[in-house]
């Protein structure tokens, strides 16, 4: 009920108005909607997709994601926005890819081409998720003329290069202890095969006591979630903090489990990443991997010690084989190519609120402590709230949580003020809109981040 009084009320000022005529511009759509919408669609200047849906009520608001083009318009999240009279649309990832600056851009151009057609926007709000998560974040520092808010969930906030490092962390000390030989940097073009080879190989790890203390020292290390999805999907209950062999196994989920393993997305997209900056934008010159263990989370940490007593193994002797592993040596071209993708700086314009699920294991949680630091050190702090869900898996958040978290930025929009962005707060707006499974927020303090950029 709130979020349909906020939402129809955001353009009169608190008072509810008269649905206005049919928006002009574009043709009917979604037939047997109660939406009765409208939508438009084309190709920008790159040749991207684009797409947008309109309620014959629209009441100014509009919502741009990345990857809603050819996909968006029968979510459920979609639907839930034209009840209330919000316009949703947006572009692919056809042709940009991880052009993520090209992405933002068109975010932009997107948004141009819908006011073309239906008027000015009252309000703009930029979200995503994953890559579009990303975006929207980037949008927000790029783009905050054209936008009025942003809601990036689920987005790799640490930037192009920060959060490529810390995935090239993982899968050296992985290499280096566990799968010597397998492809941390230089993917071939069978990078299914690639995938393969390392979910094979960490499969046969995992059956070992000393395989499974080096997965949980390479996870420990690399800042992954000690909690991933079984091989069919399922989502397992969180491990117990004190479990040392079940927080090994949820790291083990998050970097072979799952439809989305943590390394086969480490496969695929470095390659994509690679031929987009011409070279190799990550490295581990200087990093010192035993310095990042002491600062790991104190859970999987102390994990890490359990385990390697239990295997007999020296933990020491570990860190200083690692310590004394060739190094991977970045290129500095495609170092300042790929920081054009973005490196976020903290430095806002517009009314940030982040979603961040802290099982996540392509968009680690860590991350959103950087983009908080940087906001803060930049003075943007009031503009910025960040907020977690007790979600296992990339970006498994419900339609109504996502809905709450708009609705939340929204209402910082109308009244010019943050409503309360608790947990409890964050609860009880998404309860409020059917929310089915019940709504997951928690309260949560990400670790450090242990490779910003720059930093």
């Amino acid at each position: 009920m709130f979020l349909a009084i906020a939402l129809a009320t955001v353009v009169g000022g608190g008072t509810a108005a008269a649905a206005p005529p049919r928006p002009p511009g574009g043709a009917p759509c979604l037939a047997g909607s109660p939406a009765d919408p409208t939508c438009i669609s084309g190709t920008l200047d790159d040749g991207t997709p684009y797409e947008f849906v309109v309620p014959a009520g629209w009441n100014g608001t509009v919502v741009v994601a990345l990857d809603f083009a050819g996909s968006g318009l029968n979510d459920s999240l979609t639907a839930r926005l034209l009840a209330n009279g919000v316009a949703r649309g947006g572009t692919s990832r056809a042709i940009t890819g991880w052009d993520i600056r090209s992405a933002i851009d068109n975010q932009a151009e997107a948004l141009a081409r819908f006011e073309h057609a239906y008027g000015r926007a009252r309000y703009a709000i930029d979200s995503g998720t994953s890559m579009g998560g990303f975006v929207a974040a980037g949008v927000a520092q790029i783009h905050p003329d054209a936008f009025d808010a942003a809601v990036p969930m689920c987005g790799g906030l640490g930037g192009s290069v920060g959060q490529w490092n810390q995935k090239l962390d993982t899968l050296f000390v992985l290499e280096r202890l566990v799968a010597p030989g397998l492809p941390v940097i230089d993917i071939p073009e069978n990078v299914e095969s690639a995938r393969k080879s390392w979910i094979d190989a960490l499969a046969a790890a995992q059956r070992t006591p000393e395989g499974r203390a080096r997965i949980a020292l390479a996870a420990a290390i690399g800042q992954l979630p000690a909690w991933g999805r079984n091989s069919d999907g399922s989502a397992p209950p969180p491990p117990d903090s004190r479990d040392a062999s079940a927080l090994e196994q949820g790291a083990y989920l998050a970097l072979a489990g799952g439809p989305l393993p943590y390394v086969g997305q480490a496969m695929s997209s470095r390659r994509q990443i690679m031929a987009v900056v011409g070279g190799n934008p990550s490295w581990n010159t200087g990093v010192d991997y035993a310095k990042q263990l002491r600062q790991a989370d104190p859970a999987l940490r102390r994990a890490v010690d359990a385990l390697y007593k239990a295997a007999s193994l020296d933990l020491r002797a570990d860190l200083k084989n690692l310590a004394a592993a060739p190094r991977i040596a970045a290129d500095p071209d495609a170092v300042e190519r790929f920081s054009r993708g973005i490196v976020l700086d903290g430095d806002l314009r517009i009314p940030v609120l982040t979603v961040s699920g802290i099982g996540d294991q392509i968009s680690t949680v860590a991350q959103q402590q950087s983009y908080g630091d940087k906001a803060h050190r930049a003075g943007a702090g009031s503009l910025l709230r960040q907020t977690y869900t007790r979600t296992v898996g990339h970006c498994e958040f419900s339609p109504a949580e996502q809905e709450a978290a708009l609705m939340t930025v929204l209402h910082r929009l109308r009244t010019g003020h943050w409503p309360a962005t608790s947990a409890p707060a964050m609860n009880a707006r998404a309860a409020g809109l059917a929310a089915d499974p019940a709504p997951r927020y928690v309260p949560f303090t990400p670790p450090r981040f242990n490779r910003p950029y720059p930093g």
